[in-house]
């Protein structure tokens, strides 16, 4: 299955994941919505900054998803994982608990093989403007 992860433009994160800086992709939601149950090992993600075309892939290496976290496990997630651990997320402890807290749902997606692709467009009519993740068989079902 393919994925294509939308992100935010102004964290620049696609230069950290081709860097390997950045070796997990987190996901914090108040419901389950994808990549939740969708994404495996072996699965391809595509990465694109928002209103930009598709630049990079990378293959997942295993996926954690915590349901209904409690306070307990979140610090751990972010302890762990936030900023050494491959989410290369720079910002304060409390910052970071106050932000994902209110949340009930986060996925972990470990990264390996990223790469720096051709640059291509995608069409994404049917998944909503506010989509940041899509999950696919092929990415070239939304490829122009």
């Amino acid at each position: 299955m393919d994925h294509l992860a939308i992100m935010n433009p102004k964290r620049k994160l696609i230069p950290k994941i081709l860097s390997g800086e950045k070796t997990i992709e987190s996901r914090r939601y108040m419901m389950k919505v994808a990549p939740w149950n969708k994404i495996k090992a072996w699965d391809t993600v595509y990465f694109k900054d928002a209103a930009k075309p598709v630049t990079a892939s990378a293959t997942v290496a295993k996926v954690l998803q915590y349901d209904h976290y409690t306070d307990e496990e979140l610090h751990e997630i972010i302890t762990t994982y936030w900023w050494s651990g491959g989410i290369a997320f720079h910002g304060s402890l409390d910052w970071a608990y106050k932000w994902a807290q209110p949340k009930t749902y986060c996925i972990l997606v470990f990264l390996k093989h990223p790469k720096k692709i051709t640059p291509f467009s995608i069409d994404k009519t049917w998944y909503g403007n506010a989509c940041a993740w899509i999950s696919l068989p092929s990415i070239e079902k939304i490829r122009l």
